[in-house]
């Protein structure tokens, strides 16, 4: 089976050894087991990734270790193989958390670890102690031996020197403490500023996690995707579903009380949420797949995307958003899902 990009109305590199579709079925549908086929390059680290990381985010805080193993499961079943955390998410827990998974299932060496480091109360920062700190300190919460994209966190430290970040990137790739390196938080400035120091043999970052989604447009649609695409770095936007939001399952303030802020529901419950909401019914109603699996399919419709980071509550909401990674949206569906969003 060979999926299609409809923006850009040639073969897509996501290619899936998988049995005959029914006649029946309008779009190929990620199923347990046809994922493991569906591999992107992640930008130029070497790393071949299912379009779609599994962040674990509510990981220790929302939700509890065994529905966190649970989802985990889920993920690794459908073919998934990149998980993504923080040393920030829940104080630490929401790597113990992996950690534990990864040693009861024997799971290490068929996932990628992509960690972002910098918001841990105990590290903070990219300072060069801090950050060789912070890296200790998620590798023992894992359980492992090496990270394999570090994201710097530029949110909380927009003053150290990127030279010496980067100097102590270099040394914690030479001991074999991580593989790639990525940023979140970085203005287009200084992932340009990154590229130069590159060119003088520091550490290259190649992948980029910047909030993006049908209604988040901003500020990644304009220098940072410039730069994005210039440098051919994989982009990874993180808060995917905007809260879930974008599953469609947060409609009213009666849900408020269900895992979406009050602050957060009042944004999302003005005239433009609405227009998106109506927008994703519509193409999941043609496609008969989950509006969560529609709003998947726009981002990776998107120049420079190579796989959003998408977090869950519940095991079964991995199959909803699997599937997102099969949906071949046509050339009018994303015109009218952007054109709601905007």
């Amino acid at each position: 089976m060979r999926l299609f990009n409809a923006d850009a109305g040639a073969p897509d590199h996501r290619t899936a050894a998988a049995p005959a579709e029914h006649p029946s079925a309008p779009i190929p549908v990620v199923g347990p087991g046809v994922g493991e086929g569906i591999r992107v390059p992640l930008g130029e680290t070497g790393l071949e990734t299912f379009p779609l990381m599994l962040g674990a985010a509510e990981f220790g805080w929302n939700v509890d270790l065994e529905t966190s193993h649970g989802i985990l499961d889920r993920y690794i079943e459908f073919g998934g193989n990149t998980i993504h955390t923080a040393d920030g998410f829940s104080g630490g827990r929401s790597e113990h958390i992996i950690g534990q998974w990864l040693r009861s299932r024997g799971a290490r060496d068929d996932v990628h670890l992509a960690v972002r480091i910098g918001a841990h109360a105990d590290n903070p920062g990219l300072g060069s102690v801090n950050l060789v700190r912070a890296v200790e300190g998620s590798l023992t919460r894992l359980g492992v031996e090496r990270i394999d994209v570090l994201y710097l966190d530029a949110t909380l430290d927009g003053t150290t020197n990127l030279e010496d970040t980067l100097a102590t990137v270099e040394w914690l790739v030479e001991s074999g403490k991580i593989g790639s390196v990525g940023a979140f938080g970085f203005t287009p400035e200084r992932l340009v500023e990154a590229r130069i120091l590159a060119s003088a043999k520091y550490p290259r970052i190649e992948v980029v996690d910047a909030p993006y989604n049908l209604i988040r447009r901003q500020p990644f649609e304009g220098d940072l995707r410039l730069v994005a695409g210039a440098q051919n770095l994989a982009v990874t936007p993180s808060h995917a579903l905007e809260h879930g939001f974008l599953s469609g399952r947060h409609r009213s303030k009666a849900l408020a009380s269900q895992g979406v802020r009050g602050a957060q529901l009042r944004t999302h419950l003005n005239r433009r949420g609405t227009k998106v909401l109506r927008a994703l019914d519509e193409v999941a109603t043609e496609l008969s797949v989950p509006v969560a699996a529609v709003s998947i399919a726009w981002l990776l419709a998107q120049r420079t995307i190579a796989a959003p980071i998408v977090n869950t509550f519940a095991s079964e909401h991995v199959d909803e958003l699997m599937q997102g990674a099969g949906v071949t949206l046509t050339r009018a569906q994303i015109a009218d899902l952007t054109r709601a969003g905007v």
